[in-house]
């Protein structure tokens, strides 16, 4: 069976999260919870479930991973960017939401 962890999007500003061993949600793919058997997949699905139904998470999804040299690397491109950020540089200049929340304050 392929190793699997549980990634979601945090409500409260989106940000790409994966289910920690201590059951939190980490920005870092590197501290999430592997599931290596069934049970341990099922338990992923059943607290990514009740964390979408406390609307903490969106978008929940139980994902294929391999550990290579002891860091964790996701098998589908989509999730290799989720966990790495954006695959090219912004626009010169930009910003981000840094500015406008820095010209609101």
């Amino acid at each position: 069976m392929t190793d699997k962890v549980l990634t979601a999007n945090r409500l409260s500003d989106g940000i790409s999260v994966w289910l920690d061993a201590a059951g939190n949600w980490n920005e870092s793919l590197q501290e999430a919870f592997v599931a290596r058997h069934k049970e341990a997949v099922d338990a992923l699905e059943a607290t990514g479930k009740q964390a979408f139904a406390d609307n903490k998470v969106v978008d929940v999804n139980v994902v294929d991973v391999e550990e290579v040299d002891g860091v964790l690397r996701p098998l589908r491109m989509r999730e290799r960017i989720r966990a790495g950020g954006p695959t090219i540089p912004y626009a010169a200049g930009y910003a981000g939401l840094s500015a406008i929340r820095s010209a609101v304050a």
